[in-house]
């Protein structure tokens, strides 16, 4: 979340986390098998030269100094290997849990972005419908008009509509619930940033918005729309959408931390109130439930090819990396040895994500225990994902 990566409505699901879990369990769909990293066929070369992916894991916690990394690859016939390196508790020097879950941050807006297209193919939303349609009078401000802000314009960051992030506020008191309501009268308090269609800028006023748009046209709460059309749809069994009030993440995790410089001490921030993320944040999952997700929507399991087609229709980005162009809550990313990867990524105190997959069917998560300090760590990142997807 925050700048290039994320509000709890009061809607409560009547579906328990325990019950959620048991419908998950039951509509299990696996992919590939899972294992450990250098299972694959061992020999005496690959134990003499160590995976090139466990290596640039092994560099962002040596060189880059972060607690821990976690990755998890597909390759062409399917198969998965999970990576993990560092620690999962700084504290006691826990082992980083095999594909531990971790707040997946701004790869909910891809979640939400489904939904809302679902809702399209479903003839409920207009893609080029203004957003007072749905929110008659809620968009009201300097220069913003909800009349002439479109759905399309929100999930593809074109709406114009300033931030309502306030990153100091909220480590300040991570633990601290937020009605949408006032998130967004925290962006409404600040003047339009440019008029809709205008330009690109990022912006997670837009999908609070979108979740808002979601829950008025379904009568439902956004997380329980995600869990019913994706999570149980192609079942991820390690993600959820926390409901209002859960700060804790349910299944095993490596611990998150935050320093607010390089020489400063850790600290843990594994526990906070998603809601300040809800529809563009919230969602909390593994990297190979990640890889599944993302699977599944470019194989057209999710959308229809029309809806699916707008998702992949591109703008060009400033600020989110070079030739990285944004959908409809969805990132095109170009890969060094030619092609793109689709994916999204995510950050959120204590965690980050990075990934996608190609159209070939290889796809890559990885998923640090703090928010990268510098380019030099963000650089890592991407070349863990150009090892994986371009070998």
């Amino acid at each position: 979340m925050y700048a290039r990566v994320s509000l709890s409505p009061k809607f409560r699901p009547t579906l328990s986390r325990g019950g959620r879990r048991r419908v998950l369990m039951a509509a299990t769909v696996l992919t590939g098998a899972v294992m450990t990293a250098g299972a694959l066929f061992p020999s005496a070369a690959s134990a003499a030269k160590p995976d090139a992916v466990q290596k640039s894991l092994d560099t962002l916690v040596r060189e880059d100094r972060v607690p821990a990394a976690l990755a998890s690859v597909v390759d062409r016939e399917g198969r998965t290997r999970v990576y993990t390196a560092g620690v999962g508790d700084l504290r006691t020097g826990a082992k980083v849990p095999k594909d531990g879950q971790v707040r997946a941050g701004s790869n909910t807006k891809a979640f939400t972005a489904v939904v809302v297209l679902q809702l399209v193919a479903e003839k409920k939303v207009g893609l080029d419908a203004p957003v007072d349609t749905y929110l008659p009078g809620l968009l009201r401000g300097d220069g913003i008009d909800g009349r002439h802000i479109t759905v399309r314009q929100l999930l593809q960051h074109t709406s114009g509509l300033p931030e309502y992030v306030d990153k100091p506020a909220i480590l300040k008191d991570p633990q601290r619930y937020f009605e949408p309501r006032e998130l967004l009268d925290a962006a409404l308090a600040q003047k339009a940033h440019f008029a809709p269609g205008e330009k690109w800028e990022y912006s997670n006023t837009n999908y609070l918005v979108a979740g808002l748009i979601v829950q008025k046209v379904t009568g439902r709460p956004l997380g329980e729309e995600i869990n019913r059309r994706i999570v149980d749809r192609i079942g991820l069994r390690h993600t959820y959408f926390p409901t209002p009030g859960d700060m804790a993440i349910d299944e095993s995790h490596p611990k998150g931390y935050h320093r607010d410089t390089a020489d400063s001490p850790w600290r843990e921030i594994t526990e906070l109130d998603p809601s300040w993320g809800w529809a563009a944040g919230a969602v909390i999952s593994t990297n190979s439930d990640l890889n599944r997700f993302f699977s599944a929507l470019l194989g057209g399991k999710l959308l229809p090819p029309a809806q699916l087609a707008e998702m992949r229709t591109t703008v060009p980005t400033e600020g989110a990396g070079q030739g990285v162009r944004y959908g409809l809550g969805l990132t095109s990313t170009p890969l060094s040895c030619g092609g793109v990867y689709w994916g999204h990524g995510g950050t959120i105190p204590g965690y980050f994500t990075l990934g996608g997959v190609r159209e070939d069917g290889r796809a890559i998560n990885i998923a640090l225990t703090s928010i990268p300090a510098d380019d030099a760590t963000m650089q890592q990142a991407q070349t863990a994902v150009e090892t994986a997807l371009c070998r």
